[in-house]
């Protein structure tokens, strides 16, 4: 063969390869409303700069008649490319070819990428739409799944890890995005499940439809196996843009800072009228966060997850933070049980990537009742409590209202390691509410008056005032400074950037903590 026919041959296998499954497979693909593999890669990086690997790879099994049916590829695509300029690495599995199935070699193209992420400090993002196991390949295919698994846990919280579904992800499957620290689900065409609903008929003699049982906004809003829903293909690869800017690359490396022209000295007299003066009044947390980010531009996690719990990414001065904050307009801004497990991990994730963590508090104590008790809140309250006292990156704690008892504690309290903590001059911070102590502190009081009730409410108006308050705390050190609200956004800023240099110093090596999982 000359060399212009060599030359020939790479365009035709080439082209070949970027076909996957054939037309007719991708004019399917799009009648669903979905992208293909290559046409994800292509919206999600930079243009210009995806570089492919593997892609000549054919599977090796010759049972079942699959040794006449090969593609190149092997469905998925592997490579690395660009997002803001910076290098990831990519997966994309491409349901044209056997339905996404996973191969021994369709696995191994996944680890080398992998691999080559945790070698190089940049995020891998998985791109998923499978049909699961290749069945043909039988415990090949298995196997690979487990090193994808031990790859995922080798790499996290050295390098970001984000899973996109975008289609089917079910059995053994699901297992690789649950160890990833994001997963982000596109509505109506995305489902992830153990068991489908057929077998789940066929075992429990239940009825489910695919969406009700699996789908992006159950998985968001139920289960809380998802942290953000899109509403289309194009727009969960957008959020996966949007998300890797507020993260560094690897955990040696300090988040990205951003220009803003949002004075970081700038004050809001608007938040005077935020908090209400009945403390049993609900009010939103979230406009004291959007007055004190930069540019009002906070991109919430799990938002529609335990809401009386929020999380999520913002900057400050051009800093990327997370934020913690619990939120009155949900259950009175209680912790429940995956209110707990919603801060916890989120907490470990920021601790993981160096990102500063400002928390928001705001709250009465934990959620009480029988379901909670019997469901281990004990043990789920105390995830946040290791979650913040592992936690060595800058804490900087604001209690807005209420902090009373345990709750006081587990919120980023001075106790648990808080940096720098404040409170506005109308935060109740007390080992219970005035309502609750009252009766228990002031017993003999009220049943010897001859007015309980009155003598009840003066009470519970003196205990607000003398015990109730920041002045306390403040008096013990607790609280650094107790401050005006509308100098929030200075505050916190000046906080955090006389952070920026913490360092600290573990006084005994481990292997690691036992979390109470």
């Amino acid at each position: 063969m000359t060399t212009e026919d060599r030359i020939d041959e790479l365009v035709k296998l080439t082209a070949q390869a970027e076909l996957g499954g054939g037309q007719d497979k991708i004019d399917a693909q799009h009648k669903k409303g979905k992208l293909t593999a290559r046409e994800r890669i292509i919206h999600l990086l930079d243009k210009g700069t995806f570089e492919e690997f593997d892609k000549f790879v054919v599977h090796r099994c010759a049972d079942f008649g699959m040794e006449k049916q090969k593609f190149f590829g092997d469905g998925v695509v592997t490579g690395f490319g660009r997002i803001n300029g910076r290098l990831v690495y990519v997966f994309s599995q491409d349901f044209t070819v056997f339905g996404g199935s996973l191969s021994g070699p369709f696995g191994e193209k996944i680890c080398k990428v992998m691999d080559l992420a945790l070698r190089n400090g940049a995020p891998v993002i998985g791109l998923n739409d499978s049909g699961g196991a290749r069945i043909q390949e039988g415990v090949l295919s298995l196997g690979s799944y487990g090193e994808i698994f031990r790859r995922n846990v080798q790499c996290s919280g050295i390098i970001p890890q984000i899973s996109v579904i975008m289609g089917p992800c079910a059995g053994g499957a699901v297992y690789s995005p649950a160890i990833t620290d994001f997963i982000i689900m596109v509505e109506k065409t995305s489902h992830m499940f153990i068991t489908g609903p057929q077998v789940i008929k066929a075992v429990t003699h239940e009825e489910v439809e695919p969406d009700a049982l699996g789908g992006a906004i159950r998985h968001n809003s139920t289960s809380g196996v998802a942290h953000l829903a899109a509403r289309d293909d194009r727009a969960a690869l957008d959020k996966v843009r949007e998300l890797l800017a507020f993260l560094p690359q690897n955990c040696n490396e300090k988040p990205p800072l951003a220009e803003t022209s949002d004075d970081p000295e700038r004050i809001d007299m608007g938040l005077r009228q935020v908090i209400p003066d009945n403390p049993r009044t609900p009010y939103d947390i979230k406009k004291i966060i959007l007055s004190v980010v930069d540019d009002r531009y906070f991109f919430e996690i799990q938002k529609m997850y335990a809401q009386n719990m929020v999380v999520g990414f913002a900057r400050m001065n051009g800093m990327p933070v997370g934020i913690v904050a619990n939120q009155p307009r949900f259950l009175a801004g209680c912790l429940d049980i995956n209110a707990s497990d919603k801060c916890s991990r989120f907490v470990r994730f920021c601790d993981c990537f160096n990102l500063p963590i400002l928390t928001f508090v705001d709250v009465p104590g934990f959620l009480p009742g029988v379901a909670q008790e019997h469901g281990g809140i004990i043990r789920h309250g105390a995830k946040i409590i290791y979650a913040y006292c592992d936690a060595s990156v800058p804490k900087v704690t604001l209690i807005t209202r209420k902090a009373y008892g345990g709750a006081y504690d587990v919120m980023g309290s001075k106790h648990h390691g808080g940096d720098i903590n404040l409170a506005y001059p109308f935060a109740e911070i007390a080992v219970m509410g005035p309502d609750g102590a009252v009766p228990i502190v002031f017993r003999n009081q009220i049943k010897e008056s001859s007015d309980p009730e009155k003598t009840r409410q003066e009470l519970v108006e003196e205990y607000r005032r003398t015990f109730a308050s920041p002045y306390k705390a403040a008096e013990l050190g607790y609280i650094d400074d107790i401050i005006l609200p509308e100098f929030t956004r200075p505050k916190l800023i000046r906080a955090l950037e006389s952070l920026k240099t913490k360092v600290e110093v573990r006084a005994l090596p481990r292997r690691h903590g036992n979390i109470p999982l």
